[in-house]
């Protein structure tokens, strides 16, 4: 049975982490990102904790794996995760060697200045990026050279390459059939974010 009242300060504190990470996410923090988010050097401090949990019935660890922490109330698998199980050769063949890990798609594209658009056209194939795929975004308001952006041209948004010369803005296609949009100093344009990632369903 859960004795959530006897827990110190500290451990509701990590508790309710854990259950946090797991509902936001689908899974468990590790050892370490449990021992960064409180400043516990030794992962055998974290470890005290999570047995003071386990045995007061507030958590569970299966197998003792790293990623395998569990609330009995909350249902995991529920987050924007999928297992990592480790590397895939796109050249010459490399031994399969298991890696269990998962990936969190939520830490890598759903932060809160982040959105998405479907791409229509062919204007940046050579970048991989083809009409239909679903294009992650940070929404920032400046661009280095060489960034792929969401730029504004007055009324008409485009994914191109951002390139700042003396007298104007170029922005490129990945596509030697396409020409460039020049934006002279009199026309107005915006950036509004950086291409982070791209999605596409085989």
């Amino acid at each position: 049975m859960a004795d959530y009242d006897t827990l110190t300060p500290r451990q509701r504190e990590i508790y309710e982490y854990i259950r946090e990470r797991i509902e936001k996410r689908g899974y468990g923090p590790t050892i370490r990102e449990i021992g960064k988010a409180f400043n516990i050097k030794s992962p055998n401090g974290v470890m005290c904790h999570l047995k003071a949990l386990e045995k007061k019935g507030l958590i569970n660890r299966e197998l003792r794996s790293a990623r395998a922490i569990q609330i009995e109330d909350i249902r995991s698998g529920g987050g924007a995760s999928l297992p990592l199980l480790g590397l895939v050769a796109a050249g010459p063949t490399i031994e399969a060697v298991a890696q269990p890990d998962r990936i969190d798609l939520h830490d890598l594209f759903c932060e809160a200045n982040h959105f998405a658009l479907r791409v229509r056209g062919n204007s940046m194939i050579e970048s991989h990026i083809e009409d239909g795929d679903i294009v992650v975004i940070r929404q920032q308001a400046h661009a280095e050279n060489g960034d792929k952006v969401v730029a504004m041209v007055e009324k008409e948004v485009t994914l191109k390459k951002f390139v700042k010369k003396k007298d104007h803005i170029r922005l490129e296609p990945a596509n030697g059939d396409m020409a460039p949009i020049i934006v002279e100093p009199d026309r107005d344009i915006r950036i509004l974010g950086i291409l982070v990632g791209v999605l596409r369903r085989c």
